[in-house]
C-alpha cells in the first residue's frame, strides 16, 4: 500500500521548508504552512523567488506562539512575534485577491531588507482573514493562507525518480515546494486520483498543479537553472493545454495529524 514518505511545511511564503515527521491538519492545510508573506513596500504585491531567487537562501522556523524565527547566511537570527489579527493592517494583493493582513513591523522589514536586498514588508495571515479557495475546484467555504490556490501539494516519489531520469541528473523534491510526499506507487499514479485517506484524515484532489519558474531554482543554491531544467524537459511530456503539471492540490476534508508511514488509501 502506498505510504506517506514526506511532510514539509513552508512557514513563510517562498523560503526555506521545514522537514517533518508529523503534522497537525487544520482548516488551512498543514498547521503553520504559508501563514506569513513578504510583500513589494510600494505597492503590497506578494514577493516569491519567481522574481527574488535568493529567497530560497532565507530560512524561517515557524513556532508554536504563530511567530516565526529568521535567518540567513551571513546575518544575525531575529525573532518575530505573532501580530495581533486586527492591528497594524496592511492591504496586499497576491494574484487576484487584494486582503488587509497584519503587518510584522519595522524591525522585521529592515532585517528582511538588509538580506534580500529589496524594500518589503512581512505580513501574517489569521485563519479568520484566508482566501476563498477558487470555486471551480472547491466549495464555498474551503480557504487558503499564502500559498498560490489551493491547501496543500502532494507529489508521488515515483513521479519525481521518473522525472530525474529523464533529466539525467538528481533533482531535490523541495523544487517543488510539496506538502505531502506518498511512496509505494507508480509514476504518477497521483494524476488519476480523487479522493484518498491518509491514517484517518480524508483529502479530495482538486486539481493538478501547474509549474512555473521556480522549479528551476535549485533550492540549495539560489540559483536559476541555464538551461530552464527541470522545466524544460516536464514541458515535453507533461503540457497539457499551455500548462505544464506535476503533482496534485489537495483539500483537507477534516482536521487531525499526519505522521510519516501513514497508509495512503485511494478512495475514489
Amino acid at each position: 500500500m502506498p505510504s506517506l514518505s514526506g511532510l514539509y511545511r513552508y512557514p513563510l511564503k517562498s523560503a526555506r521548508g521545514e522537514v517533518l515527521q508529523r503534522s497537525a491538519v487544520d482548516a488551512l492545510g498543514l498547521h503553520g504552512d504559508r501563514r506569513w508573506m513578504l510583500v513589494d513596500a510600494a505597492n503590497g504585491r506578494f514577493l516569491t523567488q519567481r522574481l527574488l531567487p535568493q529567497m530560497s537562501q532565507l530560512s524561517a522556523l515557524y513556532d508554536e506562539r504563530g511567530g516565526l524565527q529568521l535567518s540567513a547566511p551571513g546575518h544575525e537570527a531575529l525573532s518575530v512575534t505573532l501580530p495581533a489579527p486586527g492591528d497594524n493592517l496592511r492591504g496586499v494583493i497576491i494574484w487576484r485577491d487584494g486582503l488587509q493582513v497584519p503587518d510584522a513591523g519595522d524591525v522585521a522589514a529592515a532585517w528582511l531588507e538588509q538580506v534580500l536586498g529589496k524594500p518589503c514588508r512581512l505580513v501574517q495571515m489569521p485563519e479568520e482573514r484566508a482566501r476563498q479557495v477558487d470555486t471551480v475546484y472547491a466549495r464555498p467555504g474551503d480557504r487558503v493562507a499564502f500559498a498560490d490556490g489551493f491547501p496543500l501539494l502532494l507529489i508521488g516519489q515515483a513521479s519525481l525518480d521518473d522525472l530525474v531520469q529523464r533529466v539525467g541528473r538528481p533533482l531535490s523534491m523541495l523544487r517543488f515546494r510539496p506538502n505531502l510526499v506518498v511512496s509505494g506507487c507508480e509514476p504518477y499514479a497521483e494524476d488519476r486520483w480523487k479522493r484518498i485517506r491518509i491514517g484517518e484524515l480524508e483529502f479530495e484532489v482538486a486539481k493538478p498543479c501547474s509549474r512555473c519558474i521556480l522549479t528551476t531554482v535549485d533550492p540549495e543554491r539560489g540559483e536559476r537553472d541555464p538551461e530552464r531544467e527541470p522545466l524544460s524537459t516536464l514541458r515535453q511530456y507533461r503540457e497539457r493545454e499551455g500548462e505544464v503539471l506535476f503533482g496534485q492540490n489537495l483539500l483537507p476534508r477534516g482536521i487531525g495529524e499526519l505522521r510519516l508511514g501513514m497508509p495512503v488509501e485511494v478512495l475514489e
